[in-house]
């Protein structure tokens, strides 16, 4: 890494505001007044990039990266934000990873309009069905997560966030994400405005619930569906499953009466993809 040819500061004190920052806005109130939010890792960092989310700054720290390809993303990340190398000491520090491996950015919120994510997901379903995920008031970042994770990864065409309970730029969504945040179209929005979005582009709503004899592989998942998950402990609300025109369930062989909420979504989203072929 002695051949690094783009311009770094080098940072060696906790005490810097700089880093301060950093500790600050794993606190959602910081995030919220500033708005601003933390990208921690190679992954995630290099897919906001490749997707081209704005970059402010970057902090690194040479002696825990785990690869070759660092130093590209760094030349990247130099086009448009500041860099600050810091000791290894001190990024074990700011990091709130047990085994960070030398990136940490931060940039700047950015909130998808519902004009924008229509204009998004409906250039990515072109012609084909549109295959949308709507999560309601999802309390756990790591579920959050995950179910951004399944959805990038089968195809889904975007994720609608309704009554929120826990912050989308959470440090911990992002990670358990491994980035897909930024490649996925996803909207936060009221359960209304997401009724009258897929009321105006004809996508039938799919909720899942024990509440029913319709097994999600019997049901024809073929057409424009949004699948609708619920709360990890109470499911999807009443309101959610009157407006609902398909309901499924996944059947249980055990003595769990449920799954976790981003293991549902996979299932159900993969079973819709499968049916298409």
């Amino acid at each position: 890494m002695d051949s690094m040819t783009f311009a770094s500061e080098l940072l060696t004190s906790h005490q810097n505001p700089k880093i301060k920052q950093l500790t600050k806005l794993r606190d959602k109130r910081t995030r919220d007044k500033t708005k601003k939010f933390l990208i921690e890792g190679y992954r995630e960092l290099s897919r906001a990039v490749h997707f081209g989310y704005p970059i402010e700054s970057v902090f690194f720290s040479k002696g825990h990266f785990l690869g070759v390809n660092e130093e590209a993303l760094l030349e990247k990340c130099c086009e448009t934000a500041m860099l600050y190398e810091v000791p290894d000491y001190l990024f074990e520090k700011i990091s709130y990873r047990d085994r960070p491996d030398g990136l940490l950015a931060i940039a700047p919120i950015v909130e998808e309009s519902l004009s924008s994510f229509e204009e998004k997901v409906l250039s990515r379903a072109k012609d084909k069905p549109l295959l949308l995920l709507l999560a309601e008031s999802i309390e756990k970042p790591g579920n959050l997560g995950s179910i951004l994770r399944s959805s990038d990864a089968a195809g889904v065409h975007g994720v609608i966030l309704t009554d929120k309970k826990t912050d989308v730029f959470n440090p911990n969504v992002v990670r358990a994400s491994i980035g897909t945040l930024f490649s996925v179209p996803v909207v936060e929005c009221s359960s209304l405005d997401a009724y009258s979005f897929l009321e105006k582009h004809n996508v039938k709503l799919v909720a899942t619930t024990p509440h029913t004899d319709s097994l999600f592989t019997e049901v024809d998942l073929k057409g424009p569906i949004a699948i609708a998950m619920g709360t990890e402990q109470l499911g999807l609300s009443d309101e959610m499953l009157n407006r609902s025109e398909i309901k499924v369930k996944i059947p249980m062989f055990g003595i769990a009466d449920s799954l976790n909420v981003a293991a549902s979504a996979t299932l159900a989203i993969y079973e819709a993809v499968r049916q298409r072929g």
